[in-house]
């Protein structure tokens, strides 16, 4: 039996991906091994998002070369979608593969071993306009599970080089999603995370059919489905329709991370992002609205090219002003090959670390109060792994619905299932929580 084993870097869809390619080879008899040990056949899932990432897979790839200089070595995902040449320029590089074609990676492997020619088979993923469909009926990682519902993105931001390595936007058909969604509850999930490149924009594409009615079908005809959490969307898709969906849910949980990127509106038009913050604000106030406990994520780049003090400062008033739960703060870094890093007036490291550090302070001090209004009260925690700072204190760590992370008293028996919890003492990032019951029984069949 040959024996396959998987690096992923990057983002959740990478992860979401690999497990499916994973899929494949287990289909076609093989074994999965640690990357660190010796395998027949290394695939490297690669990240392209920012030059760290690029540097990044390099180093990986040079290392599975390193392991087992007769495995096959076959390089996918985004930076192989966006670079080819490069990858392939590597010594010990056999088979590359960009971000379709996926399906293709057995019969490339074998095509390999009989002609011992490298394989570059990355195609032009501008002129795909089909979602590729790929399989995941369970997950290596067991207590939540990620469905992939689309593909690409139009909004060429002038930071992001996703569109180039995605390319546009493509939705799966939503009978597909609705049984694959199915197939993950059947296996023992309870609950099921949304995720793409561009999630929110499901739909975008497809004929009187869009994200709204996605999430109803889900929630209607899904049997045994406790938890539905949409990984990622956009103010801008926060229609009235989708909001109401949310209002009359019994399954979506309290919980939506909508990137803000910035709290400037000059900033904004610079990113080329198509929202102002009037029209942010507005979308917040109906959001609480509709879910007066609703917990608000964001993601925020500080020192974008230009970005002045005052830019910076619209940004954390407005962060403060509207209470976001918690932040993914991260410095803007030069991606080569987007308008952004062309731009002149590039702002110093210092100044970066800086408003970094301010917006972390603010971030840590909203998350407490966020998680403090809820000290005291019985929330529903899924148990995931051990408490990863003490895994030999009995406590297990979890998400309750509106993504606080709480520690609890319990053991391997309760992982992957619904208990009720009290929170017993609010804090940040972890909150200690009492066990009351167990409410959802649903072993999983992993």
């Amino acid at each position: 039996m040959s024996s396959v084993a998987f690096h992923t870097l990057g983002c959740k869809v990478n992860h979401y991906e690999t497990e499916a390619i994973w899929q494949l080879f287990k289909e076609a008899g093989y074994d999965r091994v640690d990357f660190e040990k010796n395998s027949d056949v290394y695939v490297i899932n690669t990240c392209t998002v920012t030059n760290t990432g690029d540097k990044k897979s390099r180093q990986v790839i040079r290392r599975a070369v390193r392991k087992n200089p007769d495995a096959v070595i076959c390089v996918t995902g985004c930076y192989a979608q966006t670079s080819p040449a490069e990858i392939m320029a590597i010594p010990g590089v056999d088979i590359v593969v960009g971000t379709q074609d996926r399906t293709k990676l057995l019969g490339l492997i074998d095509e390999f071993r009989s002609e011992r020619q490298p394989i570059n088979a990355v195609r032009n993923i501008m002129k795909n306009r089909v979602y590729e469909e790929l399989d995941v009926p369970l997950f290596t990682d067991r207590t939540r599970a990620s469905l992939k519902i689309q593909e690409g993105c139009n909004n060429f931001c002038t930071f992001c080089i996703i569109p180039w390595a995605r390319g546009l936007m493509r939705s799966r058909n939503p009978q597909e999603v609705v049984r694959q969604a199915q197939q993950l509850v059947d296996a023992g999930y309870l609950e099921i995370v949304l995720t793409g490149i561009h999630t929110g924009g499901y739909g975008e594409d497809l004929k009187e059919y869009n994200l709204a009615r996605l999430l109803r079908d889900l929630e209607t005809q899904v049997v045994g489905l406790k938890r539905l959490r949409i990984s990622s969307i956009e103010a801008s898709q926060l229609t009235d329709e989708v909001i109401d969906v949310l209002r009359n849910s019994t399954k979506i949980v309290r919980h939506l991370h909508i990137p803000i990127q910035s709290g400037s509106d000059t900033v904004l038009k610079r990113m080329r992002r198509k929202y102002t913050m009037a029209f942010f604000a507005e979308r917040l106030d109906r959001l609480r609205e509709a879910l007066p406990h609703l917990a608000i994520t964001s993601d925020v780049i500080v020192g974008f090219p230009g970005e002045t003090e005052e830019e910076f400062m619209d940004t954390y008033n407005f962060i403060r002003d509207h209470r976001f739960s918690e932040l993914h703060v991260f410095p803007y870094s030069k991606r080569t090959g987007t308008p952004a890093a062309r731009m002149d007036d590039q702002v110093d490291e210092d100044s970066k670390n800086e408003r970094v550090h301010r917006l972390i302070e603010l971030n840590d001090q909203l998350a407490k109060e966020y998680a403090s209004s809820f000290e005291g009260e019985i929330l529903e925690v899924i148990p995931e792994e051990k408490y990863k700072l003490d895994p030999d204190s009995g406590l297990y760590e979890g998400y309750t619905d509106n993504y606080l992370k709480v520690t609890i008293p319990a053991d391997e028996s309760m992982v992957g299932k619904i208990v009720r919890v009290k929170v017993l003492e609010s804090g940040y990032p972890y909150n200690k929580g009492q066990f009351v019951r167990v409410i959802e029984d649903q072993a999983l069949s992993v």
